[in-house]
C-alpha cells in the first residue's frame, strides 16, 4: 500500500514537472513573448511637460507621548503627456487633497524611515489607488518630490 502511494506520488511530480516544462517551451517560443518583449523595448516618444503643485503641507500624526508637532512640507512635480498637460492642471485640487490625506497618517518616525525614492513610491501608490475611484483619467505618468523640508 505504502509502494503505491509513492509510486502515484512520482507520477504526480513527473507529470508536474512534464507540464512546467511544456509551458516553459511554449512561452520561449511564443509569438506572444516576441510581441511583449518588443513593446517593451519600444522608447517612449512622447513629449512630457511637467506641472508643479507647491506648498502642501501637513502636520503629521503624533505618536502616543509626544507632545511635539511635526509638520512636512514639500512640493511635487507631475510628469504628464504634454496633451494632457491642461486637464492636469485641472485636477492640481484633487491630487493636493489625495497627497495630504495620504501624508497626514503618516507620523515622524515613519518619515525619519523613508528614504526620498520610498516616500515618492508612497505618494505614487496613494495618487494611483485614488484614480480608479475617480472617472477621470489618470493625467500624469509620475510624482516626483521637488521640494521636502521635514520639521
Amino acid at each position: 500500500m505504502r509502494k503505491s502511494k509513492l509510486v502515484i506520488g512520482a507520477a504526480g511530480g513527473l507529470l508536474v514537472l512534464t507540464a512546467a516544462g511544456a509551458g516553459a517551451w511554449w512561452w520561449l517560443h511564443s509569438p506572444l513573448r516576441a510581441r511583449f518583449e518588443a513593446k517593451a523595448a519600444e522608447p517612449d516618444t512622447r513629449a512630457y511637460k511637467y506641472v508643479s503643485l507647491d506648498k502642501i503641507i501637513v502636520m503629521l500624526r503624533k505618536p502616543t507621548g509626544d507632545a511635539t508637532s511635526h509638520y512636512i512640507a514639500l512640493d511635487l512635480v507631475f510628469k504628464t503627456p504634454a496633451e494632457s498637460e491642461e486637464a492636469m492642471r485641472e485636477q492640481l485640487p484633487l491630487l493636493r487633497s489625495v497627497a495630504v490625506r495620504d501624508l497626514s497618517g503618516v507620523t515622524m518616525e515613519d518619515i525619519n524611515h523613508f528614504t526620498i525614492d520610498e516616500l515618492t513610491r508612497h505618494i505614487n501608490k496613494a495618487f494611483g489607488q485614488s484614480y480608479p475611484t475617480n472617472h477621470a483619467g489618470k493625467p500624469f505618468t509620475e510624482a516626483m518630490i521637488g521640494k521636502l523640508i521635514v520639521e
